[in-house]
């Protein structure tokens, strides 16, 4: 296996060159829904909608919406947003209808944030297929 402690020469000429942007990518079963969810609460720009993908612009980044026939959400985050004022943030989603996620293992405030031990602050919701997205605040460091 290829890594960097065994690499030489030849693994530089096949590094990713700079400079690049990454594009997120999550799945819906539920394109006219992750429309509405991504463009309309989100207020992601929709750069384009084919019968494979919905293409938003979202800040200076790409997130793809990849349309599937069936999807089994997971159990984790699948994309998130750093944001300078979490409370702020979900009392706008919330307005435009987002539901924030509730977890028994973790000690949230009303608002479904929570705070780790160095201060950062964290909220989860769904989006229309399940996909569970984030907000996070971080802490002062």
């Amino acid at each position: 296996m290829l890594n960097a402690a065994n690499c030489t020469d030849v693994c530089y000429q096949f590094r990713m060159e700079a400079p690049r942007k990454p594009i997120s990518f999550i799945a819906t079963d539920s394109p006219d829904e992750a429309t509405i969810f991504y463009a309309d609460v989100l207020g992601l720009e929709l750069r384009e909608a084919s019968p494979f993908a919905l293409v938003f612009s979202d800040g200076d980044q790409t997130l793809r919406v990849q349309i599937v026939a069936a999807l089994e959400p997971t159990s984790h985050t699948v994309h998130g947003w750093q944001v300078a004022n979490i409370s702020d943030e979900i009392e706008a989603l919330v307005s435009k209808g987002a539901t924030f996620q509730r977890f028994g293992q973790l000690p949230q405030d009303e608002l479904g944030i929570w705070t780790t031990r160095d201060g950062h602050k964290i909220a989860w919701f769904t989006d229309p297929s399940g996909n569970i997205l984030s907000l996070t605040q971080l802490g002062k460091t």
